[in-house]
């Protein structure tokens, strides 16, 4: 999911034909400056492009998010000369121990994680899963063994980055497209899965709830803080240990409850129970968060919203899982028809059409 920090660029495929994809090469000498930042280029995470006198490292995949004052770029120190031609083809140092969920680490550590990449922990973490965390882990350049085979393919995800913003106009700048494109990582079947109108009824489905639970992706936490202290299940063998208030919703499907953030950071390798506050800080995790909801979770539905629009349930179904204690069967037809409005719009954009049973 993100590539290696290195210092040098290398620019790849055409994307296209327009788009210059730009990946991680080995290394490069520290007074060089690598081939200047453009707009329209896409660069994976560990590419390096200068920009104002600096080398800038992508920490993940991204586009026209100038270096300097984007978040994804990391500033590498000044550069001068030219950037050297043929990079290396190894490096010393990669015999670091295996990463394991769970183990403490400390800022400096360095571990081999299962993917064959290596990351550097940033700050102390209780074994936080490296691709998923990027306030506790950076990548790691560590010889050839670090080189991605092939680069990112965004284009693989049925809503593309414009169409994204036509949905989503007013958007908080948290909840980023790369964030949402880097997330589906973790659930490979999420939009890809049956004939090319199921994979964008199923996106277009997914990011109607979203818009809903989110007020069209402005807000990252709960509006409504009398709820704050309604989340905690105390009966749970773990209990509450961030505190009674702290499991209020968070991310774009608004993950509730003690149970769920325990569920979730299980699945994702991150300790959420006693660390929520993640969901609204790191941008991957509060994306991931939501995509595992809607393809593990049933709620208080009876199937998983991806099983609904997979299996031609319907919309309706979807909204079932995520809040059909609340809103369905006409206990909120106001807010069951705002979710289906959305879909129907986005469905448009897309280009597909809505399918049958649209309400619960």
């Amino acid at each position: 999911m993100f590539g290696k920090h290195v210092m040098a660029v290398l620019a790849a495929l055409a994307v296209a034909g327009v788009l210059a994809v730009v990946t991680p090469m080995s290394s490069a000498s520290a007074a060089a400056c690598a081939t200047p930042w453009s707009s329209g280029a896409v660069y994976t995470g560990g590419a390096v492009a200068s920009h104002n006198g600096h080398n800038w490292s992508a920490k993940w995949w991204t586009q026209n998010e100038t270096p300097g004052t984007a978040a994804v770029w990391a500033d590498q120190g000044t550069c001068g000369g030219t950037t050297p031609t043929t990079p290396p083809t190894s490096g010393p140092g990669c015999d670091h121990p295996n990463w394991v969920a769970g183990r403490s680490y400390v800022t400096g550590d360095i571990v081999k994680y299962t993917d064959g990449a290596f990351y550097r922990a940033e700050h102390d973490n209780p074994g936080y899963d490296p691709v998923i965390s990027t306030w506790y882990w950076e990548p790691y350049a560590c010889g050839p063994t670090t080189q991605p085979t092939t680069p990112p393919n965004p284009g693989a995800f049925v809503v593309s980055e414009a169409q994204f913003n036509q949905m989503f106009p007013s958007r908080n700048s948290f909840y980023t497209y790369n964030g949402l494109v880097a997330a589906l990582s973790a659930y490979p079947a999420f939009a890809r899965t049956g004939s090319d109108t199921v994979r964008r009824q199923e996106a277009a489905a997914f990011l109607a709830n979203v818009n809903h639970e989110t007020g069209g992706l402005v807000h990252i936490v709960e509006q409504n803080t009398a709820n704050y202290p309604h989340y905690c299940d105390a009966g749970q063998p773990y209990g509450c240990p961030a505190g009674q208030a702290a499991y209020y919703g968070r991310g774009p499907i608004q993950l509730s409850w003690n149970f769920n953030y325990k569920a979730a950071g299980d699945a994702l390798g991150i300790n959420l129970l006693n660390n929520p506050n993640l969901v609204q800080t790191d941008p991957a995790v509060a994306w991931k968060t939501g995509v595992w909801y809607w393809m593990s979770q049933n709620g208080p539905g009876t199937m998983t919203a991806h099983n609904a629009m997979v299996n031609g349930y319907g919309f309706g179904e979807t909204i079932r899982s995520i809040n059909g204690s609340l809103e369905c069967g006409g206990r909120n037809p106001a807010q069951v028809q705002s979710r289906v409005n959305a879909y129907q719009r986005f469905v448009q954009i897309l280009g597909a059409t809505p399918g049958g049973n649209l309400s619960c």
